[in-house]
């Protein structure tokens, strides 16, 4: 087992030189350095937000908000095993690549994951146009192995689309079951109503028919947080109704299952490097439908969503989606990501679905037994076996087992 020394402290930038790459473009020696403190971040973070700027995929989660986000929230909580390994891949004095990571060990084995694993989505690494994808992961992934010894690499929630995929060493393996994550191409439209025009008409008739037996009732409007009080609201009751939807139905996340992710959501409210967008669909100036997520890159990235089920009938959820996508397209933003999973509601309003997939790569023997037994095998034969059980079933087992949200 490696030790928490073997991250670098004392010299937070490691650099570690890599061989020369013939090309027309490039006449510097290639080195990889390893970020390791908030400081380290901070030192880099103009030319980090650079790079995202020149990505125009799905990378908030390989962000520097982000990354400054679970530096903060994890030293405001006082996580001693907190392992942070940032490698960053430079052209001389120009940042080409990025890979944010973390160390985290189980009973089994010593990982590197994406950071803040617990709560993010999407793994991927930000890359400069014109560099080589597959060199660049491979060094970033060598330097970061070699200063942090792990049994394996996991990157979840890979999209089709994303450097990681196209990039990954060959020895790489796919664990799990492949996913959708719907999206909404808005830039694709002059405005939200030709978008609109696009989804079926009977699905418009049947959302205009459930608004008009709704507003019978009383005025229905929809509300965007305007004040960090307000964004805190929406997120403390969405994390709240959807932990009890969870539990209802006998099921379980791996965000919801991290006692610190409610803390942590609460935390991104107000902060300037992660803007959020929260909105609510009232009715009787009650909530029936709740969603936040993040802008980036002109992206909205849907985070965490709740709704009344008592209104099921009315689909409060399919239709306060059609109000959140509305608002993106007054705000004048390129799409709206749905994300994983691909529930129905959200594919009423995709316009494309990108296939996700979860990748790991194996570094030694022990890592590459656990990702056969457990992650190939077991863990998804497991969880389909939950998934295929009565939710009643499902709900008394998880009590049995003491598992909670």
């Amino acid at each position: 087992m490696t030790s928490l020394s073997a991250v670098p402290r004392a010299n937070e930038r490691r650099r570690i030189p890599s061989p020369a790459v013939q090309s027309g473009v490039r006449s510097h020696v290639l080195r990889t350095e390893l970020l390791t403190s908030r400081a380290a971040v901070d030192a880099i973070a103009v030319q980090w937000e650079g790079l995202e700027a020149q990505s125009d995929g799905a990378v908030l989660f390989q962000g520097c908000g982000w990354a400054r986000a679970v530096f903060d929230f994890e030293a405001a909580r006082g996580n001693t095993d907190f392992a942070p390994v940032i490698a960053a891949l430079l052209d001389g004095q120009r940042l080409v690549a990025i890979l944010p990571m973390e160390r985290i060990r189980t009973r089994a084995r010593t990982m590197l994951v994406p950071l803040g694993h617990a709560f993010s989505q999407y793994s991927d690494a930000l890359l400069a146009p014109g560099t080589d994808g597959s060199e660049a992961i491979a060094l970033l992934l060598k330097a970061a192995i070699a200063a942090v010894p792990c049994d394996a690499v996991s990157f979840l929630k890979v999209r089709s689309d994303s450097v990681l995929a196209r990039s990954m060493p060959a020895n790489h393996i796919i664990t799990g079951t492949e996913q959708g994550a719907p999206y909404v191409a808005l830039d694709a439209f002059p405005d939200f109503e030709a978008y609109f025009a696009t989804i079926k008409p009977k699905t418009r008739k049947n959302m205009r028919n459930a608004r008009n037996r709704l507003e019978r009732d009383g005025a229905v409007t929809h509300h965007v947080a305007s004040t960090t009080a307000e964004q805190l609201g929406v997120i403390t009751r969405t994390l709240t109704g959807r932990a009890e939807r969870l539990r209802d139905q006998g099921l379980t996340s791996r965000a919801f299952r991290d006692t610190a992710f409610t803390d942590f959501c609460t935390s991104l409210a107000g902060r300037a490097d992660t803007p959020l967008l929260a909105m609510s669909l009232h009715h009787k100036d009650m909530a029936i439908a709740e969603q936040w997520g993040f802008i980036h890159n002109q992206r909205y990235y849907a985070f965490v969503a709740s709704r009344d089920f008592s209104n099921s009938d009315e689909s409060p959820g399919k239709m306060h989606l059609g109000e959140v996508i509305r608002t993106c397209a007054e705000h004048g933003l390129h799409g709206a990501d749905l994300m994983v999973p691909a529930m129905p509601y959200k594919l009423t309003w995709a316009t494309e679905v990108v296939t996700v997939s979860d990748f790991a790569l194996p570094v030694t023997l022990r890592g590459r037994i656990v990702l056969g037994l457990w992650d190939q095998i077991a863990r998804p034969w497991l969880k389909a076996m939950v998934l295929n059980m009565p939710s009643g079933l499902r709900t008394t087992l998880m009590k049995l087992a003491g598992r909670s949200l």
